[in-house]
């Protein structure tokens, strides 16, 4: 696997890059946005780790433009903002996933490991809901025909309330399905996921699939919700 790592930070980076080349991952890094998406151009990538806080362009820009040019790279963007708003920003900008800082080695492998699935091929297959549409093995997503961009970790968390349509999937399945079983993430994080993924689904649509079960989880054809 190839990555891209994205950090001014002069320690971070090397702290970053040798333990990446320890684990036998081809890497690069670049000192700011302007370099990063030189280098995107250049080379290919399966993962980009992308420092929010960067000089003269910051990552949620970068993220968007890397997103617009390679649709298909994962990004997972390193960040010390952990509030619901910051995290938002950051999934909007085109990330697939966020990891707060300070954060461990074995968790940021875990989690380049999620990311970088998006890039192992998949039989062919689609689901259907109602009017979603959801092709499981381009990660392409369709409402009443018009296509809607999702990020990976949004697709696959779409993809599971749809197999899994008119049951409730609990929130601790949704968070070991997502990030993995002994994954620790912020409380926010499954609910900013969410909230964008209904944002996205629901824009101007009659319909509203996803629902929300206070308390217990979510689901897409299921009764008693909130």
């Amino acid at each position: 696997m190839n990555i891209l790592v994205v950090e001014d930070d002069a320690e971070m980076a090397r702290v970053l890059v040798q333990g990446l080349e320890e684990e036998s991952y081809e890497v690069d890094l670049a000192r700011d946005g302007a370099s990063a998406l030189a280098l995107s151009k250049s080379g290919s990538f399966d993962v980009v780790l992308l420092d929010v806080m960067l000089p003269g362009m910051d990552g949620l820009e970068v993220a968007k433009q890397l997103r617009c040019r390679k649709g298909d790279i994962g990004v997972l963007m390193l960040t010390a903002r952990d509030a619901l708003p910051d995290i938002i920003k950051g999934l909007d900008a085109g990330a697939d996933d966020y990891l707060t800082k300070p954060f461990s080695f074995q968790e940021l492998l875990a989690r380049i490991r999620a990311v970088g699935r998006r890039s192992v091929p998949k039989p062919k297959n689609v689901l259907e809901f109602a009017d979603l549409v959801l092709e499981t093995n381009s990660f392409r997503t369709f409402r009443n025909g018009t296509e809607i961009k999702l990020s990976f970790t949004e697709f696959r968390l779409l993809e599971l309330l749809v197999r899994n349509r008119g049951r409730i999937v609990p929130r601790a399945a949704i968070v070991e399905a997502l990030w993995g079983e002994r994954r620790e993430i912020e409380e926010n994080t499954l609910d900013a996921f969410v909230r964008l993924l209904r944002r996205k689904v629901h824009d101007n649509a009659p319909t509203k699939l996803i629902q929300t079960h206070r308390g217990v989880g979510y689901s897409i054809g299921a009764s008693n919700c909130d």
